[in-house]
């Protein structure tokens, strides 16, 4: 009996809409698919526009995910979006995206060489990156409390105040990187100097990122939290202290013996990195940090970084990168930003990014004896925030700290810094393409 009842529900599921070849699957599958379609439709016709006006391609497709959501699309055929994007496969749309950052979180961390990037004149680096990450978090910090009262959704003061900070000090190393190659300005002092000071940024940044993803999550408890961080610290430590070096020596044996990478070894390298990401996310810090720890953990193998460039990076880069950008395109409605208070509330935002952002690095660029002209690049390079800032952006949604109008600012916010960055470094470092100095290339990236 017991038999015959597992075979009969075994039948009605096969035959029910949860199956996957069922009618209900099949319908899921049709709309997602018309969805990424589209995505990727709307992704290299925009890209192709903004190359024509000397953008990178990264320009283009947050553009083209912004395009996608109520901000364009939605203001001119709301039902023709809704359509599209229904909440029947919004989880099916949230789970392609997070896993596509998983993936790119550990591609940036690969894309970390320590000894390139931050070679040479340490003193200068250092100074860039502290002053350059200090100044936009205590002015934004300092000025999240004003935002904070004209918010449309109520939220954590103390929470919004530091991810507001946060937000305020991100600089896009792989943008930056991009950017310099493309413009044949990667061998320059100013680019090493930029790029090694956004490493250092980033990083910090992710640091503080997971320090107030466990403050909000805790509801403030450092009885929740203590644990918590006691744990990431010895994740981070297990990781580069005792698996790093068997890591890297399978690794490169591995290389050694087929002269390659072998297609049946990358599924161990996902399992290790899905592997990874489950553990910061149940220590309460996003899954996307646990990509990152990974990803610099293998940074040093520079033949492993060109083979997983060669044969895994072109997936996430023409598929789930698309897909992010229209997931934070779908969660931006320029619309909420309603009349002059908001105009002018967007305006303050990108004038405490900025200001705070390209001030303190200008000044501390010229402080370590850069020229004007030097020091003018350093701060619009470090002011370049790009997709970065969506990542952090995005976060700051899941936790509850941003409402759509603020997180629409915001966007505006990195899509404006990101678009006057090519243009300008064109402009300042005119003449400087076949330059090299001995601070190093910087590796590069996608944004």
């Amino acid at each position: 009996m017991l038999g015959a009842a597992v075979g009969a529900q075994v039948a009605s599921a096969a035959a029910g809409s949860d199956s996957a070849v069922g009618s209900g699957a099949e319908e899921i599958t049709l709309r997602l698919l018309y969805q990424l379609i589209v995505i990727l439709l709307a992704t290299r016709l925009v890209t192709s526009i903004v190359r024509r006006l000397g953008q990178t391609d990264v320009s283009g497709e947050i553009l083209a995910g912004v395009l996608l959501g109520p901000s364009l699309l939605g203001a001119l055929f709301p039902d023709f979006m809704h359509a599209l994007f229904p909440a029947s496969t919004a989880t099916i749309f949230t789970g392609l995206a997070q896993v596509g950052l998983i993936f790119l979180m550990f591609q940036i961390g690969l894309e970390f060489e320590f000894q390139r990037h931050l070679g040479g004149n340490h003193r200068s680096i250092v100074l860039i990156s502290l002053i350059g990450l200090a100044a936009p978090f205590a002015m934004g910090y300092l000025s999240a409390p004003w935002f904070h009262a004209r918010l449309s959704e109520p939220v954590p003061l103390f929470g919004f105040q530091l991810f507001f900070a946060v937000a305020m000090s991100i600089t896009a190393i792989p943008v930056l990187g991009r950017i310099f190659m493309e413009l044949r300005l990667s061998h320059t002092r100013t680019a090493a100097l930029t790029i090694g000071a956004a490493a250092i940024d980033d990083v910090s940044g992710w640091i503080i990122l997971g320090a107030i993803s466990l403050l909000v999550k805790g509801a403030f408890s450092w009885g929740w939290i203590v644990p918590r961080v006691a744990g990431l610290a010895a994740y981070v430590a297990l990781v580069f202290f005792v698996i790093r070096k068997p890591l890297r020596r399978a690794v490169a044996s591995h290389l050694a013996r087929y002269g390659g990478m072998r297609l049946t070894s990358i599924p161990y390298i996902v399992i290790l990195l899905f592997a990874s990401a489950a553990i910061t996310s149940n220590l309460g810090v996003f899954a996307i940090i646990g990509g990152f720890v990974i990803g610099v953990a293998l940074h040093d193998d520079r033949q492993f970084v060109e083979e997983w460039k060669r044969r895994i990076s072109p997936i996430v880069w023409v598929f789930f990168l698309p897909i992010f950008f229209a997931y934070t395109g779908l969660r931006t409605d320029i619309g909420a930003i309603q009349g002059w208070p908001g105009l002018v509330t967007l305006l303050l935002v990108l004038a405490v990014a900025f200001l705070s952002k390209f001030g303190g690095a200008y000044v501390i660029g010229r402080l370590v004896g850069e020229g004007h002209r030097s020091a003018l690049t350093i701060g619009v390079c470090m002011n370049t925030r790009g997709l970065m800032e969506l990542i952090v952006l995005n976060i700051g949604k899941d936790l509850g700290l941003l409402p759509t109008d603020v997180f629409s600012m915001l966007v505006i916010m990195a899509l404006v810094s990101t678009f006057i960055a090519t243009p300008l470094i064109r402009w300042l470092m005119k003449g400087q393409e076949c330059r090299a100095t001995p601070l190093g290339e910087p590796a590069a990236a996608r944004g």
